[in-house]
């Protein structure tokens, strides 16, 4: 059975998302890819049934990207991962690197966009 994978990122790199998700699709990975887009205002259902989805999954990826300190929903998702005990893993977008982390990802460990390394994390949940 595939592995379910929670996919955490800014709502301004919805198109990152999306090449991250076609490439997973278009290279049949062993793994189905999960979000929760915010695409209305925050509100508790919305938070609830984030819970949910990210509890219901074997692990979070999250797209590390320059607009992520500041993205609300995914320091969120980012929380709520951690206090659910589900495994983290931080990918860096092209261009970005350590500094464009956030505070909340501190310890959980980081790499660069390869299917490899994703695939190292997903295969070792």
């Amino acid at each position: 059975m595939a592995k379910r994978i929670f996919t955490s990122f800014a709502i301004e790199d919805a198109r990152i998302r999306d090449l991250f998700v076609g490439q997973a699709r278009h290279d049949k990975v062993p793994y189905e890819l999960v979000d929760m887009s915010v695409k209305e205002p925050w509100s508790s259902e919305w938070k609830t049934k984030c819970r949910t989805k990210i509890k219901g999954c074997d692990g979070v990826v999250v797209l590390i990207s320059k607009n992520l300190k500041n993205a609300d929903g995914a320091i969120w998702e980012i929380n709520c991962a951690k206090e659910e005990g589900i495994p983290i893993l931080g990918v860096y977008m092209t261009g970005c690197n350590i500094f464009d982390s956030p505070n909340e990802l501190n310890g959980i460990k980081k790499v660069t966009w390869t299917w490899a390394n994703i695939a190292d994390f997903v295969n070792g949940l």
